[in-house]
């Protein structure tokens, strides 16, 4: 039990491996249990100390066998910068830390990294951000409500997880957890869901700095196509590339957050859980290219070589590239046209190379009655297998854009955004867009997706909506399609219709909504492209 700053005392677990110390030392900090089976967190010690690496792992304050308040987030500077003292002042600590850790333990590096402690040598978050609430909270100012709310339940009532029942039909979404949880509140959800974009608490948990821009230390991003914090991994990279002087490094995998691959057609994907042998096996493969960065920067191997960027394109394999988009990524636009025919199932409008001369017009309604469903609520786990977007598509409330079937490879590598003018007769809309790869049979699968609020006012406005970054290879046959929506629930929590508050709103209101493409004010899809393209 390792006492803290303020005497609430944190429960460590020292793995040590064999030969006489001191050690070079790992130090994880995580709320889902150092010795249970959600994170597998002893046989990633087993397999750090196997490679001469002490492993400290810690339940942070609040979960599991800690003391203090439940509350994510907050306390994780302070209590890293304590931790990582803690540790480099033992005896089996040759006084230099490493960190390493997925998703909210790839967080709280960035919180230690942020306090500066001088033992703190190198930091490996995979699939996190350091800045949570714009790129995962609340992307385009609308808030995620699946994963926040299940998170919120699951991880962040008291220190013990819950079996959470999902019940979608409750209103006003206040009181999802409460019903849930038999009355259990989450303060930490209670307190995300009413934060907004701009709030200031993101910045007042690292002191008004930002974590990535200040880092004085290497690090090694790792992010995934298909997991929702894969922004903030390209984010942190480029901060920390352009203001700090230590070597940093990006992987982008096409992964989820839960390290499944995107397989082939009719290969069922495996499960890492099965037993403590899958587990054990399933390991080296998040863990060695980490290895890799710990042992060069810890161990002082310069012998290991580590491009800045790692980068896999979808179908065809890994690429390395000085940065990203690769340098020799250009620009391309796909400007939306035949607006007519938008709302009229899958093959509906165009994406073209040209804008139309003329102005058009599509509209479609927004019922937060009757919502358009996000047909994977698991969006932890997307490539458990990615739905069919046509099930969504043929909906009224759906717009579609469709580019020409490719003739040869057409290959994506880079940010991918639209700029749309978009109206409604409520005073504000959301707009839920997805990039989706068109097969020649006509299935069609989610590349990306994005979503973001305009404030309209009854009036027109122009809206730009980021996609995140990809990097996948169209081939020869298949096309390109732009879907456009106001909700994807239960992924996004749906805005009413009216001036209330989402979050507790009990009354639907319809709205009509209208997107204009065409002349100066077209509305267009940006991409990056390879040179083959």
């Amino acid at each position: 039990m390792v006492r803290m700053g303020d005497a609430v005392r944190l429960a460590t677990d020292v793995y040590l491996p064999e030969g006489r110390p001191p050690f070079p030392a790992v130090l994880v900090r995580l709320p889902y249990d150092k010795a249970g089976p959600l994170a597998y967190m002893p046989y990633v010690a087993q397999y750090l100390t196997a490679r001469g690496y002490a492993v400290v792992l810690q339940d942070v304050r609040g979960k599991i066998r800690s003391e203090g308040e439940t509350f994510a987030f907050v306390h994780e500077m302070r209590d890293g910068y304590d931790t990582i003292d803690w540790v480099a002042s033992q005896s089996w600590c040759d006084g230099r830390v490493g960190m390493y850790g997925d998703s909210y333990y790839g967080f709280t590096q960035w919180a230690a990294a942020a306090a500066g402690h001088p033992a703190l040598r190198a930091i490996a978050p995979r699939v996190t951000g350091s800045e949570i609430g714009e790129v995962w909270m609340y992307p385009g100012g609308v808030f995620r409500l699946a994963t926040m709310a299940w998170w919120g339940a699951y991880t962040w009532v008291d220190r013990y997880l819950y079996d959470v029942q999902l019940d979608w039909s409750v209103r006003p979404f206040a009181d999802l957890v409460p019903r849930w949880l038999d009355g259990a509140r989450s303060p930490s959800l209670d307190l995300w869901a009413t934060l907004g974009r701009a709030s200031s608490f993101w910045s007042d948990i690292y002191g008004g700095r930002s974590p990535a821009a200040s880092l004085a230390v290497p690090a090694f991003n790792v992010g995934g196509w298909w997991d929702v914090f894969h922004r903030g991994a390209v984010r942190d990279w480029r901060a920390a590339r352009l203001h700090s002087s230590a070597p940093q490094h990006l992987v982008l995998d096409a992964i989820d957050h839960y390290d499944d691959r995107l397989l082939p057609d009719g290969e069922v994907q495996p499960d890492m859980y099965e037993s403590p042998e899958t587990l054990r096996a399933f390991v080296p493969r998040p863990l060695d290219p980490v290895l890799a960065f710990l042992d060069r920067y810890l161990k002082g191997e310069p012998q290991t070589a580590l491009s800045p960027v790692r980068w896999k394109l979808v179908h065809v394999g890994w690429r390395e590239s000085p940065d990203w988009p690769p340098p020799e990524a250009r620009e391309r636009i796909l400007y939306l046209g035949d607006l007519a025919r938008a709302g009229h199932g899958p093959e509906g409008g165009a994406l073209m190379p040209e804008p139309e001369l003329v102005p058009g017009t599509a509209e479609w309604r927004h019922d937060a009655g009757d919502l358009v469903p996000s047909l994977d609520e698991e969006e932890w786990r997307y490539l458990l297998g990615l739905p069919d977007e046509r099930v969504v598509e043929e909906r009224d409330d759906v717009l579609t854009f469709t580019a020409e079937p490719f003739e040869r490879a057409f290959d994506l590598a880079g940010p991918v955004t639209v700029s749309l003018t978009v109206g409604s007769t409520g005073p504000a809309l959301d707009v839920v867009l997805k990039l989706v790869d068109v097969f020649p049979s006509g299935r069609a699968l989610r590349i990306a997706e994005g979503a973001a609020r305009a404030e309209s006012a009854g009036r027109e406005v122009r809206v730009d909506v980021d996609l995140g970054h990809v990097g996948y290879r169209l081939r020869p046959g298949h096309a390109l399609r732009l879907e456009i929506a106001s909700s994807a629930f239960p992924r996004y929590l749906p805005y009413p219709g009216s001036d209330e508050d989402p979050w507790l709103s009990e009354r639907p209101v319809v709205n009509r909504q209208t997107i204009t493409s065409g002349g100066a004010g077209s509305s267009f899809l940006r991409l990056m492209a390879l040179p083959n393209a």
